[in-house]
């Protein structure tokens, strides 16, 4: 027999990220309400040689949905978000929390113009967490988010308390949230070259990688953020440390002919720095190629 779902809590985009979360819930009795495009009966997360499996269905239609929601996880891509505008509209009232697990610095001003009403709080999201050719997602690390400390992420805290999702609320989010951008920028690597980390292990693409974090470190710091000297290499260090199979969603969304996340991660970084008189010369070769793989045409 299935567990009660619980209404006032809403998985918006059951994908890697969204999956993770709501089988963090449903682990502990607290089965989410799942929302996206797909209709699905359930989902599948696996994590090492465990299979946990999370009742849907997933709703598909937002007109409905019968009431608000006091806790959205809002986890569709930075380019799906105006599609979701629905889902939001629905879920949302002015004390319903959104919290936006996406990549990126600037989710507060994606999502505002499509949730004006609800409290929404950014999110770092710091597992990896992969899409599997059956439908199921593997976790391949420990489920981790940073918030910003404030009253609305102590509602996201709350909810996930006890649950395989850590959650750490942070005074100097910011900081934190420009070296996981560095993190990702430097992604975009796999995603011009079709290969996964491994690729890391040779000479010349760590070069590259840390010339391309220090650029990226320049602007994060003219942005305010708190990052040590050391920060560039403890990225490079980290993805030559993983799997040598490690993919990342913008490889996986390259793979599959989706549109990429590209603008958020990398274009990001040539834009602020242009505010600050700040020169990204490899961003400005990295992101119209990012962007044409993207967008075409051709």
């Amino acid at each position: 027999m299935n567990p009660e779902i619980n209404p006032g809590v809403a998985v918006v985009g059951p994908g890697a990220i969204g999956t993770t979360i709501a089988a963090a819930l449903h682990e502990v009795g607290r089965t989410p309400l799942l929302c996206g495009r797909s209709p699905r009966d359930h989902l599948t997360l696996q994590d090492g040689d465990r299979f946990i499996t999370v009742p849907g269905p997933v709703r598909t239609n937002p007109t409905q949905i019968a009431r608000t929601a006091d806790l959205v996880f809002l986890a569709v891509k930075a380019t799906q978000i105006e599609a979701a505008a629905e889902w939001l509209a629905a879920l949302v009232r002015p004390e319903t929390v959104v919290c936006v697990l996406q990549n990126g610095i600037e989710q507060l001003d994606r999502v505002r113009p499509y949730s004006p009403h609800g409290q929404i709080v950014p999110a770092v999201v710091w597992f990896p967490a992969q899409a599997q050719s059956d439908g199921s997602v593997r976790l391949r690390g420990d489920a981790r988010l940073s918030l910003p400390d404030t009253s609305a992420s102590r509602v996201v805290a709350a909810a996930l308390q006890g649950t395989r999702c850590a959650v750490g609320l942070a005074a100097n989010f910011s900081s934190l949230a420009w070296r996981k951008l560095m993190q990702n920028a430097v992604a975009g690597l796999m995603a011009l070259t079709h290969r996964r980390s491994g690729m890391f292990g040779r000479a010349d693409i760590a070069r590259l990688t840390l010339a391309y974090l220090q650029e990226c470190l320049a602007v994060a710091r003219a942005e305010g953020a708190e990052l040590g000297d050391e920060v560039p290499q403890e990225i490079l260090d980290k993805f030559r440390a993983a799997p040598t199979d490690m993919s990342t969603s913008i490889l996986t969304d390259r793979e599959a002919g989706r549109q990429l996340e590209w603008d958020i991660r990398n274009g990001v970084i040539a834009r602020r720095g242009q505010v600050h008189g700040i020169l990204t010369p490899i961003s400005d070769i990295l992101v119209p190629l990012l962007a044409a793989a993207s967008d075409g045409p051709g």
